[in-house]
């Protein structure tokens, strides 16, 4: 594997990772807080109950349009490449040698990388926010 891909491989597994060890901190903080809270919760449940699906469904959109403009990146790099031979026929050989796979690899994992970035980033900061709130 290429340095460059090994890179980018690497550093969507640690930021996969960070998002693993997060969400269920944040889903186990949350849960407590609701248990505790009762059947009538209080306003500050109440505002992170809210904030909660509000924040989901900004994550989630803003992923789905990360993933969108990549794909779209990706796409005109593959059409360029696609066309590269017929104007330069000396390049022709890099349809051979495999570089167009690992431009493959590389634009999938550009890809997922751009689309777990908000949902990781929201995650991450919610475990360290909810480990400074105590709980009543």
């Amino acid at each position: 594997m290429p340095r460059r891909t090994f890179r980018q491989a690497s550093s969507l597994a640690r930021k996969t990772t960070e998002l693993s060890v997060a969400a269920p901190q944040v889903i186990a903080h949350r849960l407590v807080r609701m248990a505790l809270a009762g059947p009538v919760p209080g306003p500050r449940e109440r505002k992170e109950v809210f904030g909660m699906i509000a924040e989901k469904q900004l994550a989630f959109a803003q992923s789905w349009l990360a993933m969108l403009i990549e794909v779209a990146r990706v796409n005109q790099r593959f059409a360029l490449l696609a066309l590269r031979p017929a104007a330069w026929p000396r390049t022709l050989g890099s349809a051979v040698d495999g570089t167009g796979d690992r431009q493959a690899q590389q634009a999938a994992i550009a890809v997922a990388s751009k689309g777990l970035a908000p949902i990781r980033r929201k995650a991450v900061s919610n475990a360290k926010r909810l480990a400074r709130t105590r709980l009543r």
